[in-house]
This record gives structure tokens, C-alpha cells and sequence, in this order.
């Protein structure tokens, strides 16, 4: 369904694979250790590993998507962000985000919708100075349920003052699109993270872009 921009009055952001870079160097770096006589494409697995390493909530939540354990596997992601250890690791920045989410502030109000715990999101936010620009920021313990589930969605327009229907859910997986289209909100999946075309189009995305910042074209004044 295309994009209704006139409808959109608030924006809402997934972190990793969206936001936060996909840590591409490091996927071709380990793609060599997956031998070509075992998978078929191991550039593919190389890419789920890190996947797996650097967002182990959404990957799990993927691999619900498939499995239909999402209920099981929310309760997973809720006890291994408890007692997951916080590292000093530096995140990467999806080029061009930065000015991107400046040239939005005062357009829209946005907000953080992230399955990553709230100290690792801060976290990011923190060393870019990004968290100016949002007016919530949801985490995976903010809401009863964390996505696919609508919950912090809803938490989300709810803080933002905007009807969930007016919201846009920006992601890279199909856990994103299917919590936004489940929140009453339209949704635009991103390629420079983990999530793949025909996957995000499958789960109902409005529109397909390459990359994050390609949201100032579609969402020209």
C-alpha cells in the first residue's frame, strides 16, 4: 500500500540496522569463516551471525517471526535483558543519521522504539547527542510487550500525543513492520540493516528504502 505522507505526524525509529550502523566491515570480515561448501550463501549467514551478536532481542524476535513463538520468545528477551552484562562498546552511526534526525526535529516529534534494554539504548543515543531530538524513547522492558507486539508503539504515540494511526514505524526487520502495522501505524522498512526486501514486503511494509536517511526524500515538506 503506498505511503500516505499527508497522514504521518510523528515518527518513530528502530535502533539497530536503522540508526545504528549494521556493522557491514564486520560481517564481510567473518563471512570467511563460513565455507562455501556448507552454505550457500555465506555473505547471507555471515550477515545473520552479527545479527545474532549485535541484537540477539531482534534476532530472536526474527526467528519467532518464522517459528510463531513470539510470546515464548519475548519472555526469553525479557529475562536475558535482565541479566545481560553492559559493555563499553562503541556503536557506529548509519552515515547521514545525525543530520537527518536534525532536519526532521520540529517537523515531527520522534520517537526511540527499540527491543535493545535501556542502558544500551541511552547509550547510543548518548555518544552521537541524539537523544535531544526525541521525545520518547521506548525500550524493550518499557512496555508490557516488546515488539512485534503494538505496545511500545502505543507507548510511543501515547507519549508523543499522537493517535498510534498518524505514527510511521521506521525498522529493518520484519519484527518493526509487523508491530507498527499491529499499532494502526504506517510503516517504511530500511535495507542497510538486517532485514531483506521480500521479507519486509511480505509483512505488509508501505514502502521499501535503502537506506534511513532516504526518509528526507520520501517525507519532503
Amino acid at each position: 500500500m503506498p505511503l500516505k505522507v499527508p497522514a504521518i505526524k510523528a515518527l518513530c525509529f528502530d535502533v539497530d540496522g536503522t540508526l545504528s550502523d549494521t556493522d557491514d566491515l564486520y560481517a564481510q570480515k567473518v563471512s570467511g569463516f563460513f565455507p562455501r561448501f556448507i552454505f550457500k550463501d555465506p555473505d547471507h549467514a555471515a550477515r545473520r551471525f552479527v545479527m545474532w551478536i549485535e541484537a540477539p532481542g531482534n534476532a530472536l524476535l526474527g526467528l519467532a517471526d518464522t517459528l510463531h513463538l513470539d510470546d515464548e520468545m519475548v519472555a526469553v528477551i525479557h529475562w536475558l535483558n535482565r541479566r545481560r552484562k553492559h559493555s563499553d562498546k562503541k556503536f557506529l552511526l548509519v552515515p547521514g543519521v545525525d543530520e537527518m534526525l536534525r532536519q526532521f526535529h520540529g517537523r515531527y516529534p520522534m520517537a526511540v522504539v527499540s527491543a535493545r534494554d535501556e542502558k544500551g539504548t541511552m547509550r547510543f543515543l548518548e555518544q552521537y547527542n541524539l537523544a535531544q531530538y526525541f521525545s520518547a524513547v521506548v525500550t524493550g522492558l518499557s512496555a508490557t510487550h516488546t515488539k512485534p507486539y503494538p505496545d511500545p508503539i502505543l507507548l510511543a504515540a501515547k507519549k508523543m500525543n499522537v493517535a498510534p494511526e498518524h505514527c510511521l514505524m521506521i525498522g529493518d526487520t520484519t519484527v518493526d513492520i509487523r508491530a507498527g502495522k499491529s499499532a494502526g501505524a504506517q510503516t517504511v522498512g530500511v535495507l542497510c540493516g538486517f532485514g531483506e526486501e521480500h521479507e519486509l514486503r511480505r509483512f505488509g511494509a508501505d514502502e521499501i528504502i535503502e537506506n534511513t536517511t532516504g526518509l528526507l526524500n520520501l517525507l519532503k515538506p
